[in-house]
């Protein structure tokens, strides 16, 4: 739906095959033209044209895509879930994009009025999109409002708005184009929850010692490296007042320093100590013990095969805990080019976060080359990610798409992916729902979605939700395994 006709034309020109509909400028078109549209059959239902933008930041062509549509009054009228997925669309198309609440007003807003919107939070500000969303009735919405006129410029200067004219036109163009995507793959699916999912023990209380630190010490507290490896869970750290730093030649002397929860060597403890930083360590229990097999296997003589991925912050500590005692490899074919002292005497040892079954194929392989080889009493890659792993492949037997929440630096969730496609279904890792392509469910009734270990479980939600801009879902769980673990927090955090 546009409200003018050269609104519907741009449109038309980026979506050649999809019904545009012209509704009429002002609140009492939009509602008549609402009242229709509802009882017409349609899988979805796009609300598009030209706005005011209400921040300075805001510039003629700039895509706003509502997180929620409001009356001048601040009334929610309208949610919109899955905005953030549309705006990704477009910002892959070289669009600028922003997503917020959209104001509906009865009369062009200018003057106080406009800033008045502009301090309600509100982004932009037209005089249809809060109406027009009635004819949705249930259906997916999507409501995206190119601007026109700016703050600085505002719709009554006719030269601001011919100025403006042609930016907001081609964005129109491209915003068809994008809606005819998100049109195209519409319909009911189900959605199946891999059990467990998100983050694990070890990555719940990592984060909660910055928390705590925060609490206890005040701001700044220093990370060194990422605290675990999810870019929303450091930014959120980071707003709260932590500093993430790759080395502790950027902490102030002094200062309060938490380790994260991958480890690190004996060597930065003892520039730490030296620089009288206040340590807090956060490195995963079951990281430490692989630190404390390793100390093992080196007293006694043995050289170690660590199976990780070299320059990961988990396989520095570990090799730091023994310098000179480990070499790493990453996959079978590295067996056939190790080199050590004593065939007689040699151990592995293996990063948490690896994929079982890949993993278990380079052991078989080190055994036949190495019989005297010897291992960890009990499996290095964590009960988290074993987990993780039998639920994905669940899912993939179950699953015509496997979405996998998680950061491309994170191990395990790259792990998960490479899971999925072994067992035979197309997998994707998207950092948020933003992430999402259309072209990945075209086609598809049953999606599985699970998250890494180190990613929390609001992501996954946030996905779930966003998903609903797509069609209706059924949402159901499946569960392999029940996780009870917990691990006691360092004593200087504790209560």
């Amino acid at each position: 739906m546009a409200p003018m006709g050269v609104e519907a034309r741009a449109l038309q020109r980026g979506a050649p095959d999809t019904r545009i509909v012209r509704t009429g400028i002002g609140p009492r078109r939009a509602r008549r033209a609402a009242a229709a549209l509802a009882r017409v059959p349609a899988a979805g239902v796009a609300v598009a044209g030209f706005a005011g933008a209400l921040g300075h930041d805001l510039e003629p062509g700039d895509i706003v895509l509502a997180s929620e549509l409001r009356t001048r009054a601040d009334t929610v009228i309208a949610e919109c879930p899955g905005a953030e997925i549309v705006a990704g669309m477009l910002r892959r198309r070289g669009v600028r994009a922003r997503v917020g609440p959209i104001a509906s007003v009865r009369s062009p807003a200018i003057g106080r009025a406009r800033e008045a919107l502009r301090q309600s939070g509100a982004l932009a500000v037209d005089m249809e999109s809060a109406w027009l969303s009635a004819a949705a009735s249930g259906r997916p919405l999507v409501v995206a409002r190119v601007v026109l006129d700016t703050p600085r410029h505002e719709l009554w200067n006719p030269l601001a708005t011919v100025s403006g004219l042609a930016p907001a036109m081609r964005a129109l163009r491209e915003l068809g184009g994008v809606l005819a995507q998100w049109a195209a793959v519409i319909g009911p699916r189900e959605l199946v929850l891999a059990a467990p999912r998100a983050s694990c023990a070890g990555v719940e209380r990592a984060i909660e010692v910055v928390e705590r630190a925060l609490d206890r010490f005040g701001p700044p507290v220093y990370m060194r490296k990422q605290i675990v490896h999810n870019r929303h869970v450091v930014a959120d750290l980071e707003q709260r007042g932590a500093v993430c730093v790759e080395d502790l030649d950027e902490v102030p002397n002094g200062a309060t320093v938490v380790f994260s929860a991958h480890g690190v060597s004996p060597q930065v403890r003892e520039q730490a100590q030296q620089r009288g930083l206040k340590v807090i360590d956060a490195t995963c229990p079951l990281v430490a013990k692989v630190h404390a097999e390793a100390r093992r296997f080196a007293e006694s003589g043995r050289t170690i095969v660590l199976i990780g991925h070299v320059g990961h912050e988990e396989v520095e500590g570990t090799t730091g805990e023994v310098p000179g005692h480990v070499k790493v490899i990453a996959n079978e074919d590295d067996v056939e080019q190790l080199e050590v002292p004593d065939g007689d005497q040699v151990a592995y040892l293996t990063q948490t976060t690896l994929a079982v079954d890949e993993t278990n194929g380079v052991v078989a392989r080190l055994r036949e080359r190495f019989p005297e080889i010897v291992g960890p009493r009990s499996d290095d890659i964590c009960y988290a990610t074993q987990n993780r792993q039998d639920a994905v492949k669940a899912l993939a037997a179950a699953c015509e798409l496997v979405l996998v929440v998680g950061s491309r630096n994170s191990s395990n969730s790259n792990r998960l992916v490479e899971v999925a496609e072994r067992h035979g279904c197309k997998a994707e890792l998207v950092d948020d729902h933003e992430q999402i392509e259309p072209s990945w469910i075209a086609g598809v009734r049953r999606i599985g979605i699970t998250a890494g270990a180190s990613s929390p479980e609001r992501l996954v939600q946030r996905v779930i939700a966003a998903l609903r801009v797509f069609g209706p879902l059924d949402v159901r769980e499946q569960a392999v395994a029940d996780e009870t673990v917990r691990f006691a927090l360092p004593r200087e955090v504790r209560r």
